[in-house]
């Protein structure tokens, strides 16, 4: 039986996603609160039950959030979907929350039958760091111009080579996205980034939000982004941006998949 299930964290706390041999990771987090509930026993007679394997939409690196990671995983055992959610929550720490559990068919694939990602990066714009809000978001503290910010967003949008925001150590096939959303707007003193996309690259979110605060502070008029983006090389864009306000927004689907879909 394989079932999806849509998991909220703070990624403060953890060595990002992916599952590490230290086990820090949300991923080993949540799969030993799944075997627990799902009572398997480790081969060899050991105390505790086998982790269950989860397979997620897409890794978040060390310090990244996420308001709904999508993973899937099987199991032989018959649980109420409220033992997917209560009875595991009741095992994870407060920084992980599952949100939802779903049953799906085999065929569902929490990352390859996703078409489109997601993403938030809160910024603090203010001369003093923020205190209470540290590790949940990115901070400036020079004045950001929003207007060229958002002029400067306008070439990214669509399909293109996204070379000159990826991670040297991404692993993607293809560095050609297409970014179809690419919003910026300010609430006091919160500028808010939303991007959503078929797929993103290794650090293309922190990427692109360093080059537009670039922009915005004017080391550099908007149509810099548009060279940097034709240049196709790392070298050319701004430094990688903090992950602390970075948030896995949202994992899209088709309907037929029946998944619940969060605001």
């Amino acid at each position: 039986m394989r079932i999806a299930l849509g998991v909220e964290y703070d990624g403060s706390p953890f060595f990002g996603w992916q599952s590490q041999t230290d086990g820090r990771t949300v991923q080993d987090t949540l799969q030993r609160a799944l075997g627990q509930i799902s009572g398997d026993q480790i081969a060899g007679g050991q105390n505790g039950a086998e982790p269950v394997p989860v397979i997620a939409a897409g890794r978040t690196d060390t310090g990244v959030h996420a308001l709904e990671q999508v993973v899937h995983f099987d199991t032989r055992v018959e649980r109420p979907l409220t033992a997917w959610v209560r009875g595991v929550n009741a095992l994870l720490p407060d920084s992980i929350a599952v949100r939802w559990a779903h049953p799906v068919p085999d065929e569902f694939h929490a990352r390859f039958s996703a078409h489109g990602r997601s993403y938030r990066y809160l910024l603090v714009n203010r001369a003093v760091r923020p205190a209470i809000q540290a590790g949940k978001v990115g901070w400036y503290h020079a004045p950001l111009d929003l207007a060229p910010m958002q002029a400067a967003a306008q070439c990214l949008l669509g399909e293109h080579d996204f070379s000159a925001f990826r991670a040297v150590q991404c692993q993607a096939r293809s560095p050609v996205k297409n970014l179809h959303l690419l919003d910026i707007r300010r609430q006091g003193e919160m500028l808010i980034f939303d991007l959503s996309a078929n797929a993103f690259l290794h650090h293309m979110v922190r990427n692109i939000v360093g080059c537009l605060v670039y922009v915005g502070k004017g080391k550099y008029p908007p149509d810099w982004l548009a060279e940097v983006l034709n240049g196709r090389e790392r070298s050319l864009a701004a430094p990688t941006f903090s992950p602390d306000g970075l948030y896995l927004r949202r994992i899209t689907y088709d309907e037929k998949w029946g998944l619940p879909q969060l605001a």
